[in-house]
């Protein structure tokens, strides 16, 4: 295998540094990539994070991963990436300097910007080389999601590796044009999108449920010996999902935890006027999950308040 014009041989573990770009101030933009091959030829898998630099969760997943040796297989070949996006990890944010998310650039540019350049690099070095991948992210700024899986679930193989990962959530979610996802699945590739926690914030269950899910994945494809993970709970299909919306600007008082089961029409929380004015209950549309959650009180009319995760049932096993 060769990534960069640098050969990996099967039994060994390389990093592989690639520089993308160089910034005004001459520093350079290079991802950090870690090949570990074993013996016996196997499936290969790819283990990123920080496609978007501030979703640290899925960072310190891989990071996790490979400290404790858990990245090295029996058969096949695992490619960590711990962070994608080095300048929004950097800079503590979602995007690179010209305001793009690198995770909308796909298939990218290599003459394009930095967005561009870090796409075309996945899709020319690294996407045709691997047989599946988890993609680990976080909830956006002030919204935290329950540990979730996110795929194309009318596809079969799609289907297994979710009920396999066992994530306490999977979702069917539509190809999303110009992302990692959509761009793989036209090379073939198998890409699951782990969602689990806040951006810029450490969520030790959501790190946890990635680790475990990520290595009864492995093990399943028989490229770690061990003992898979159990599971402590019952992993639910989510067959649709709805955002409720502030109906009102004020403070948001939540009622429900994020990962809690609600009913149709129950009050999951209410939206006070900062000046004491009103206080409106908030309901829920649908019965369901709370699957992701508006950590920041402060609204405005319209914004996003709750992700509403609808039941279907529940995984096979």
């Amino acid at each position: 295998m060769q990534i960069h014009n640098q050969e990996i041989l099967p039994g060994e573990t390389k990093n592989v540094i690639v520089n993308i770009a160089r910034l005004p101030s001459h520093s350079p933009i290079e991802i950090t990539i870690t090949v570990s091959r074993a013996l016996e030829d196997g499936p290969t898998v790819l283990l990123m994070g920080g496609l978007h630099g501030d979703e640290i969760n899925g960072i310190e997943i891989v990071r996790r991963l490979i400290e404790h040796d858990q990245h090295l297989p029996i058969k096949g070949t695992t490619i960590c990436i711990p962070i994608i996006n080095v300048y929004g990890f950097i800079h503590f944010s979602r995007y690179v300097p010209d305001g793009k998310d690198v995770n909308r650039s796909f298939p990218g540019n290599k003459n394009g910007s930095l967005a561009a350049r870090v796409a075309y690099f996945l899709m020319k070095e690294i996407i045709p080389k691997i047989d599946y991948g988890l993609d680990f992210h976080t909830g956006g700024a002030d919204r935290t999601n329950y540990p979730q899986v996110r795929c194309v679930m009318s596809d079969p193989k799609n289907a297994e590796l979710a009920a396999v990962f066992a994530a306490p959530f999977s979702l069917h979610s539509a190809y999303r044009s110009r992302s990692l996802r959509w761009a793989a699945a036209k090379l073939g590739k198998k890409i699951l999108v782990y969602e689990g926690g806040e951006s810029s914030r450490f969520d030790q269950y959501a790190i946890e449920q990635g680790i475990k899910g990520t290595m009864r994945l492995l093990a399943h494809l028989g490229m770690r010996d061990e003992e898979a993970y159990e599971k402590e709970y019952e992993s639910v299909l989510i067959k649709s999902s709805s955002w409720i919306r502030a109906k009102a600007s004020g403070l948001f008082l939540t009622e429900v935890k994020s990962g809690q089961k609600v009913k149709k029409n129950q009050v999951v929380g209410y939206i006070a006027d900062p000046f004491g004015e009103f206080k409106v209950p908030v309901k829920s549309s649908a019965s369901g999950y709370v699957i992701g959650l508006n950590n920041n009180p402060i609204l405005h009319q319209g914004d996003a308040v709750m992700h509403i995760g609808v039941i279907k049932n529940v995984l096979p096993e």
